[in-house]
């Protein structure tokens, strides 16, 4: 394994006026307390990614990211009880390059904090032999939930979610390339 191990984070809304940057700001400056991992942050309204997987646009170089990571966070927000569909779209253009690293969620929305769309993203990430993280991030109220300076204005049961994610991140990142090395993933 290469240490650090290299996480992947997913910014999922692409829409004009999305929140989901704030909200990957906040998790990217917290998250060098919990880990030495090194960040890749992809964020999904940067990419042009062919809604019918024909190819094309961004799909190649995104697919390299992916089979280049060792874990992910996907940060999403909840829309209509779900989760945006460019999402989907990205989850799937790679296909192999997802199997056996792990993957935690951030998630924002109304009173739910985006817990809908986890549950339905972990059925999906399921399917791609992605084992996701017990722990996620949820932030209720999205909209009311940070101050002017981008920090959370009731941190301590966020923050406390965001380092257990991160230390199950972190054990599963190591565990599963040392895995995929020893013994390539072919289920």
């Amino acid at each position: 394994m290469r240490d650090p191990y290299l996480l992947a984070v997913i910014t999922a809304s692409v829409r004009a006026d999305r929140i989901g940057p704030k909200v990957t700001r906040w998790f990217l400056r917290h998250l060098d307390r919990h880990t030495d991992a090194t960040v890749d942050h992809i964020d999904l309204a940067d990419l042009d990614l062919p809604g019918d997987l024909s190819g094309g646009g961004d799909a190649e170089r995104f697919t390299r990211r992916v089979e280049q990571a060792d874990a992910f966070v996907v940060v999403t927000p909840e829309y209509n009880h779900g989760y945006p569909g460019p999402l989907k779209t990205a989850i799937d253009t790679p296909y192999e390059q997802w199997r056996a690293k792990p993957l935690g969620f951030v998630s924002y929305g109304g009173v739910s904090g985006g817990l809908r769309a986890v549950e339905q993203l972990r059925t999906v990430f399921a399917e791609l032999h992605v084992p996701t993280m017990r722990t996620s991030v949820l932030i209720p109220n999205v909209h009311d939930a940070f101050d002017d300076r981008g920090e959370l204005r009731a941190p301590a049961p966020v923050e406390a979610a965001l380092t257990e994610l991160v230390r199950q991140l972190n054990w599963w990142a190591r565990a599963l390339s040392g895995a995929r090395t020893d013994r390539p993933y072919d289920c």
